[in-house]
């Protein structure tokens, strides 16, 4: 799978009482679809996964999915702290056609997570999910750091695509990026401008369109309607290596800079386009113009997100026009003062 470009890492939306409100989740995917984005991640950090019983993860991401455009990826966060729980939920995620899992290091048994464990936890995943693995590393929620030579053995493994990394520190991501070069590389299909084919535009493909009689049917004396075989979906194919994905907004162009492959990031679920646009002027090498985006969204995502977490994201997405609402509890609202902050800092980063 082709896992490249600014992926949203989305919240997820609660009523008051703290139930899913799964419309507004329809809401919001519906318009991260007509963005530029290349794509998002559902339940990953921002979206308050480890606040969701199975039930609702469940709820979530067929929600998502089904209100997804079928040319946006779509990575689902199903980290529990067991391999048969995670695998089961990449089981269903790939029946939800999403293209690629992201998954964390397990947490509560931190002291018995040793290389050796964590090595066996991302092997059995990867040898078990239905889907490709992206490794995820955010140390500030996760006690064990995944270490670069762990990340470059996992890397070896035939389903384990790539990583997150949250650290913000540019020169492990050109770390993660030299330590990965020897991992096999993938063909994976694409558009013919080399951009990813999801899993739902090829079942969209299969599917028959308009109505069509068969002449098999005609010369029996008896026409009945069907639908037209689907006309073939153009495609190519691309090569591709481990792919690393920065998890911070303020080392954006730094990381891209250093080789890595795109970004998740929290600070996009409020501010796609402004984010996209550091990416878009880097792709055209107007490095000058990347640098001026950069600075646009430093100082706002750092706030917002690194500081404020959650319920910063959460108010920055009702002030920019998608739905946040409040997090889940133990979680906090923001008081009254940090909502000006938010204002204030998103004043010039309109979507």
């Amino acid at each position: 799978m082709l896992i490249e470009g600014m992926f949203a890492a989305i919240t997820t939306p609660f009523y008051a009482d703290e139930r899913l409100y799964l419309r507004k989740l329809e809401a919001n995917v519906a318009r991260y679809s007509r963005s530029l984005l290349a794509g998002m991640v559902v339940l990953g950090s921002t979206g308050e996964a480890v606040e969701l019983n199975d039930a609702e993860t469940r709820e979530a991401l067929r929600t998502a999915a089904d209100a997804a455009a079928p040319e946006k990826v779509l990575i689902a966060g199903v980290a529990r702290e067991s391999v048969k729980a995670t695998v089961e939920l990449a089981e269903y995620a790939a029946e939800c056609r999403f293209d690629a899992v992201l998954v964390r290091t397990p947490t509560y048994y931190a002291p018995q997570m040793t290389k050796a464990a964590v090595l066996h936890f991302y092997r059995s995943v990867a040898d078990r999910s239905p889907l490709p693995v992206l490794l995820y590393n955010i140390p500030k929620f996760v006690p064990y750091p995944i270490p670069v030579e762990v990340v470059a053995e996992l890397a070896q493994h035939g389903n384990i695509v790539g990583i997150k990394d949250s650290t913000g520190d540019v020169e492990r991501v050109r770390a993660l990026v030299a330590a990965t070069q020897s991992a096999p590389r993938r063909t994976v299909t694409v558009t013919p401008v080399f951009e990813a084919v999801t899993a739902r535009m090829l079942s969209a493909k299969t599917e028959p369109e308009g109505n069509f009689v068969s002449a098999a049917e005609l010369g029996g004396g008896a026409a009945v309607a069907v639908k037209a075989p689907p006309a073939p979906m153009k495609t190519r194919t691309k090569e591709v290596g481990f792919q690393v994905l920065a998890g911070s907004a303020g080392s954006l162009l730094e990381s891209l800079e250093v080789a890595a492959a795109g970004a998740v990031l929290a600070f996009a679920a409020c501010a796609p386009q402004a984010c996209q646009e550091v990416y878009l002027a880097w792709k055209d090498r107007d490095l000058a113009l990347a640098a001026e985006k950069q600075q646009r969204i430093t100082a706002a995502s750092q706030r917002v997100a690194g500081a404020l977490g959650i319920a910063g994201i959460k108010y920055a997405c009702d002030f920019n026009g998608y739905y946040g609402g409040r997090p889940r509890a133990p979680l906090l609202p923001l008081n009254a003062e940090e909502k000006a902050e938010v204002e204030r800092l998103l004043a010039g980063i309109r979507n």
